[in-house]
């Protein structure tokens, strides 16, 4: 395996910036993205690069904050000279620093795939900085809304991270509803960085007593999983969706060692939106390519990066996305040819028309389409192991 401390910018290296969330709370967010992103970097590293040059990742931890974010993007530019930003996680860190990827237009940085659904790098001023992949939560939460009032359940409750990526999902499910001459009933929020072993009892009981029918979570995976426990606890076994930044196997494990340790089951009437299709569903070309690279490679995150205690997932959601964006990325290096330039970087993704990557879905970009992927994805948890939802008349008001 190709050493991780690599990083030079060089004739034969391609270097991509990552800032990320790889400790705390959400640390498995990044550790998870960035390993499923070596994973299909690692293959066309050892199969000769792109045309002879090897694409590298250089990480910085930024916990999941703004501040330290802006600071790794500004050190990225200024002394790291990396030739794209990537795979960076989380609302409130992305929408910081693109005011810093308008200042740097001259340079031509730019920022592709980050794990975020968020608006505001989807809308100008800023959308011509930034590629995204995945569908936006929005898109996201305003069709968890619509399956559920399609089954009677048009009392809705909103749990969320009070800040700009709460916000974001707050405005697919108000749009929605609005447009079906309805509100939110309800809405409880908790602050970012909370933990699992937090209370989540006061939130719970927010929304119980607004009659909420099911809950809408926008939230890490800590907190949403403490909710969940929580109201779980107190005998509401109502229908509870979060969305795709939630890191499902990571929510589903906290629940799953609560069970262990109180014979109580927290797993049930769980549903959660994805933005890339199941990594159980092998009759895809991508699906069985993530599987077997993963398992070949089983890259590792840098020693500097991780809690020593963290045990990397074999399969996730979030590592699948993470893969699809290499995918993606090799591809655009490769149509900048021989000599990638940045200043080539904006004409050659908006070029990209009907690409395949083996999934359900085909890529397209073009100058006012900054977004490539559109569809949502639903699951369920299920004998052990999330299940793509098409039928929601279990939970029929």
């Amino acid at each position: 395996m190709l050493p991780f401390t690599i990083f030079a910018q060089s004739e034969d290296t391609i270097v991509l910036g990552m800032s990320a969330a790889f400790k705390g709370p959400t640390g498995g967010l990044g550790s998870e993205l960035y390993r499923g992103a070596m994973a299909y970097f690692e293959h066309i590293n050892r199969n000769g690069g792109i045309n002879g040059k090897k694409i590298l990742i250089k990480a910085y931890d930024d916990g999941y904050n703004p501040i330290p974010t802006i600071k790794n993007t500004i050190k990225f530019i200024e002394e790291d000279k990396v030739f794209a930003l990537f795979n960076y996680v989380g609302t409130p860190t992305v929408t910081r620093i693109l005011p810093i990827l308008k200042s740097n237009s001259d340079r031509n940085i730019y920022l592709f795939f980050p794990f975020t659904g968020a608006m505001p790098h989807r809308k100008p001023p800023y959308d011509e900085y930034v590629f995204n992949l995945r569908a936006s939560y929005e898109q996201e939460t305003g069709g968890l809304v619509e399956n559920f009032l399609k089954i009677g359940r048009k009392k809705i409750g909103y749990f969320y991270q009070v800040d700009a990526y709460g916000r974001s999902g707050w405005e697919g499910v108000r749009k929605t509803l609005a447009k079906h001459g309805l509100k939110i009933v309800g809405e409880a929020t908790y602050k970012r960085g909370a933990k699992y072993s937090d209370s989540f009892v006061r939130q719970v009981e927010i929304l119980k007593n607004s009659g909420a029918e099911a809950i809408i979570s926008v939230g890490a995976y800590a907190a949403c999983a403490g909710f969940i426990r929580d109201a779980r606890n107190l005998g509401w076994d109502v229908p509870i969706a979060n969305v795709s930044f939630v890191g499902s196997e990571f929510m589903i494990n906290l629940l799953l060692e609560e069970e262990r340790k109180t014979g109580n089951v927290y797993t049930k009437n769980l549903i959660n939106a994805q933005v890339v299709p199941s990594y159980e569903d092998m009759g895809l070309k991508a699906v069985r390519q993530y599987r077997e690279l993963m398992d070949k490679y089983n890259p590792q995150i840098p020693a500097d990066l991780t809690d020593k205690d963290y045990k990397p997932l074999r399969y996730s959601f979030v590592s699948f996305e993470g893969f699809l964006n290499a995918k993606v990325m090799v591809e655009i290096i490769k149509r900048l040819g021989k000599e990638p330039k940045r200043e080539k970087i904006k004409e050659t993704v908006e070029s990209i028309k009907d690409l395949d990557i083996g999934i359900d879905e085909k890529i397209s970009f073009s100058k006012t389409r900054h977004q490539a992927l559109q569809k949502v994805y639903y699951t369920t948890y299920k004998n052990g192991k999330f299940v793509p939802l098409n039928d929601w008349s279990e939970w029929k008001k």
